[in-house]
């Protein structure tokens, strides 16, 4: 194995070792010593074409100015990066570079620290320094290759393949991440088809993250939908930088089994999709946005930055937040969702913090139910939020006459004031219903639950017993129970966790004696029994070709005892003979 040679470089009289051809200004940084530059990325090959990191080199008598970004270190050199000649030298650069992006905020602030405020060349008035990070990483690094170079000498510019919008662009937001000047600028993501629902995320997300904060174990994910190495194969810049090596982009999903004596089913809901309401133009009008789409904007690390925004960047005037879309309607859910009365005032409350829109709530009735809801109402109509009562009939697009107050009209019946009426808002924000997972019914076979009519999970007595089901050891919690808010479901989950730890601590579980047996000697195989099972208790042996009785889920009904056409199944204490022998007792002894 061929080692590398060690050299010895001063850096401003500071001596450094470092493996040959380390780039200059890396040696300068693990000393502490700020080179400016503006085209240098770690991640990306060093092109020197900014030459604001230029630096003076000394070697005997020779001294010549070298850009540090791309200047490889060698053994006995003297390197000084902040000479009257390196000053002058940066303060021209500087100076040439303001003429070009006079307006750039960076530019202005690099040569302001070099007393240049003022350039002696024509200004051209561009964002872009043609530094060429943006190429080199999005070829280097993501390896889309969806942006190049175009023209030659002073006509040369960055842009994609024939000037349009290229198909291998996957928008991972790299080329804005490492643009100096900001003339890259990542916009947030739309839906471009009517009726579909838009991405959670308003724009580019991270790969890597942390399910919740309450994950377990808390530790990060990489999601392949996000990830550039799954897109393009390239990037695995998180692979270069983990110092414990913990991160392997070969690994492959896995199915891990384990043996358990109780299931706790809290597989949570999902939001009714308000496109299917065409009236409230979601995904057809601009800025009608779901209520978890505006739960992400409030996000002081989404994409806003946790300002209100519209889609042309600027803040609205005025807001109407929707009440019960999906929800308390005959068409799509009878049922009420419980939690978006007050998640609607949470948003009217933000909104009144962060903005000076004017804010609209249009509800068929506030069910400020909890502890402390009604007087969070109270406090909701004394910042001056109006409130509406009655069903909005739909959103379009205003007119032209009143598109001075607001771009959006909002069409509702108040019912306080017995009148149709027409409000203008800039924004809409639309509540949707609680509805059941999409695979609630696969996990209602699975563990042999049963679901009401709306499609939740039932529970084995609404008042009684709401955790357990009518399956022996298999628990519900939240809102896969029905809609309900945290406070219910931290309620409703403690109290399912605590029966299953109370279970654990006794460590036998009491069966009762009336339960079904299948005699194995008897039994055809039919399976009828199986079809039957209201509890799921009976399981086909392939290998034997019968039917078995799980005990410990068995209720003792008697279905399968009845239906078994072979008479292989009996009830344990009720069996044919010691009926007969009963009925034969009571005929011999009516007394």
């Amino acid at each position: 194995m061929e080692h590398k040679k060690i050299v010895t470089v001063k850096i401003d009289g500071h001596e450094v070792q470092a493996e040959r051809g380390t780039p200059i200004i890396k040696l300068a940084a693990k000393l502490g010593i700020y080179i400016p530059t503006l085209c240098y990325h770690d991640f990306v090959e060093p092109y020197g074409s900014c030459r604001v990191c230029s630096v003076e080199m000394r070697r005997g008598k020779r001294r010549r100015l070298v850009t540090a970004c791309n200047y490889p270190a060698q053994d006995g050199e003297e390197i000084y990066t902040d000479t009257e000649w390196v000053r002058e030298n940066r303060r021209l650069i500087l100076e040439l570079l303001l003429a070009r992006c006079p307006e750039v905020p960076v530019i202005k602030e690099m040569a302001a620290a070099y007393g240049v405020t003022e350039t002696r060349f024509e200004k051209l008035y561009s964002d872009c320094i043609n530094c060429g990070l943006c190429v080199r990483i999005c070829s280097e690094v993501v390896g889309a290759n969806a942006i190049g170079w175009a023209g030659r000498g002073v006509n040369r510019e960055v842009t994609t393949p024939f000037e349009i919008d290229p198909q291998s662009c996957i928008g991972c937001g790299a080329c804005a991440a490492v643009c100096p000047t900001g003339r890259i600028r990542i916009e947030p993501l739309w839906a471009i088809k009517e009726g579909e629902p838009r991405e959670f995320t308003l724009g580019p997300s991270s790969a890597i993250y942390i399910p919740t904060y309450q994950a377990v174990p808390k530790v990060p994910v990489i999601d392949p939908e996000a990830c550039i190495h799954f897109k393009t194969g390239g990037c695995q810049i998180c692979a270069r930088v983990c110092e414990p090596k913990a991160i392997d982009h070969n690994q492959e999903e896995r199915l891990e089994e384990f043996e358990v004596g109780q299931i706790l089913v809290a597989t949570g809901y999902e939001l009714f999709n308000p496109a299917v309401m065409k009236q409230y133009g979601y995904g057809r009008l601009d800025d009608v946005y779901t209520s978890l789409e505006m739960e992400y904007m409030f996000n002081s690390s989404g994409p806003t930055n946790g300002r209100i925004l519209m889609k042309n960047g600027e803040p609205p005037r005025s807001i109407g937040i929707i009440h019960c879309i999906g929800s308390r309607d005959a068409n799509h859910h009878p049922y009420c969702s419980r939690i978006c009365c007050m998640y609607a005032l949470k948003f009217a409350h933000l909104i009144k913090d962060r903005s000076e829109a004017e804010v609209y709530q249009f509800y068929i009735d506030m069910r400020a139910f909890g502890k402390g809801y009604e007087e969070f109402f109270t406090r909701i109509l004394d910042e001056g939020v109006n409130v509406i009562r009655g069903r909005v009939a739909e959103v379009v697009k205003a007119s032209p006459d009143k598109a001075r107050e607001g771009k959006l009209l909002i069409r509702c019946e108040d019912t306080l004031v017995h009148r149709f009426r027409e409000i203008p808002v800039d924004m809409v924000v639309l509540c949707s219903a609680i509805e059941p997972q999409k695979d609630a019914e696969r996990l209602q076979r699975l563990f042999s639950l049963s679901r009401s009519p709306d499609g939740f999970f039932l529970e084995k007595h609404p008042k009684l017993d709401p955790t357990a089901t009518p399956t022996d050891g298999v628990y519900i919690a939240g809102c896969c129970q029905g809609p309900k808010d945290i406070p219910d479901t931290v309620a409703q989950a403690s109290s399912a966790a605590a029966r299953i730890l109370a279970n654990i601590a006794k460590g036998v579980v009491e069966v009762a004696p009336i339960v079904a047996y299948i005699d194995p000697e008897i039994c055809a195989g039919c399976r009828l029994c199986l079809q039957l099972c209201p509890y799921g208790a009976i399981e086909y042996l392939e290998e034997k070709g019968i039917s078995q009785v799980n005990e410990a889920l068995c209720k003792g009904c008697g279905t399968c005892v009845s239906a078994c056409p072979s008479g292989a199944s009996t009830q344990r204490h009720f069996r044919d003979e010691q009926i007969w022998a009963e009925i034969e007792g009571l005929l011999l002894n009516p007394r």
